[in-house]
């Protein structure tokens, strides 16, 4: 029999914030709010997507927008980030680094320090409510100007003694050029935080590349495309730098056609660290543990490799020294029972 992936212990590093919440949330604040939703995120089943072209990026950022405009008050905060956390404790998370644009919400909640303050006290909260572990990964829009994000670096720094860890940059990876945020992430890493920019997803392994050489990124957002080049997955592996791979986010966007095509096996064979994310389960209709199961179904990985992907998950986390080596020991209990 197999093991439960549900019990194995991980750390969860690629969640973004509004693509956490749970669909009956997004139905029931809509419905306090008066918001309107497309019939593609009312319908009870993850909403067709593909974002390789203009057209289909843009469907899939609409949604996502859309989702983003309930959430208009602290209470809501509140309340996504704790679901979010009962999610994760249910999937056999004890570490989760959620990704958020303070800016998106800031409108709503006062201002951007606001904002920021609100966001941190409700996972402090919700850490300390679900047992879970929780820290914050501040993220700059790819789409926006470079100042915009050297804004968030420093803003992210302020706070790097009450939750947040990191500093990434998200949104379409073939808008711009990653070393147009070459100062953002020089403010983040001289303030103590790791950078884990998104790359390697819509556009191929040469985006992998510029998060390495102009953002000296320490984890890469997605990265799945660097299986696409042997020299590049030789250069992730020797350096440690963990790939956070969405497999079921990229068969939704389009990326590959089939689970099948995800490269999970050619990056682990490449000794390239991974630590599976769900992405935006919103819309992508599945949540963290169904990576692991994904992995185990699609790619034959044997309990002991699931294992192998767990320890490389909390390896690569900004978790606590007492975090990570309580989730190693739990790694290692799930594999002897």
């Amino acid at each position: 029999m197999a093991r439960d992936v549900s019990l194995l212990p991980k750390a969860h590093l690629h969640l973004h914030f509004t693509g956490s919440m749970r669909p009956a949330t997004l139905l029931e604040l809509a419905d306090k709010y008066g918001v309107h939703l497309p019939e593609a995120l009312t319908s009870g089943e993850p909403p067709s997507l593909r974002a390789t072209d203009e057209r289909g990026w843009f469907r899939f950022q609409r949604l996502y927008d859309i989702a983003r405009s309930v959430l208009r008050s602290p209470d809501d905060i509140r309340r996504l980030v704790r679901e979010a956390a009962e999610e994760d404790a249910r999937d056999g998370s004890g570490w989760l680094e959620i990704q958020v644009d303070p800016t998106s919400y800031a409108p709503r909640l006062g201002g951007l320090i606001p904002a920021m303050e609100i966001i941190l006290d409700a996972v402090e909260t919700a850490s300390r409510d679900t047992g879970v572990g929780m820290a914050v990964l501040v993220a700059a829009n790819r789409t926006k100007h470079p100042l915009d994000a050297r804004t968030l670096a420093r803003l992210a720094v302020r706070y790097t003694d009450q939750g947040v860890v990191g500093f990434g940059l998200s949104n379409d990876e073939r808008r711009g050029l990653a070393r147009d945020f070459d100062r953002a992430f020089a403010i983040a890493r001289e303030g103590g935080l790791l950078a884990a920019p998104h790359g390697g997803e819509l556009a191929g392994a040469g985006s992998v590349r510029d998060c390495l050489d102009d953002l000296h990124a320490s984890r890469v957002g997605h990265g799945v495309r660097a299986a696409e080049d042997p020299r590049l997955m030789a250069r992730l592996a020797e350096r440690g730098v963990t790939c956070e791979v969405c497999p079921s986010s990229n068969v939704a966007l389009g990326v590959y056609d089939r689970p099948e095509q995800v490269p999970l096996r050619t990056l682990f064979d490449a000794g390239v660290p991974m630590a599976l994310g769900a992405d935006d389960p919103l819309l992508f209709g599945s949540r963290l543990a169904a990576q692991y199961e994904l992995a185990r179904r699609a790619h034959g990985f044997t309990d002991e490799e699931l294992a192998e992907l767990a320890r490389q998950s909390v390896r690569g986390s900004a978790a606590p020294e007492g975090v990570r080596n309580k989730l190693l020991a739990g790694i290692d209990d799930w594999l002897g029972d």
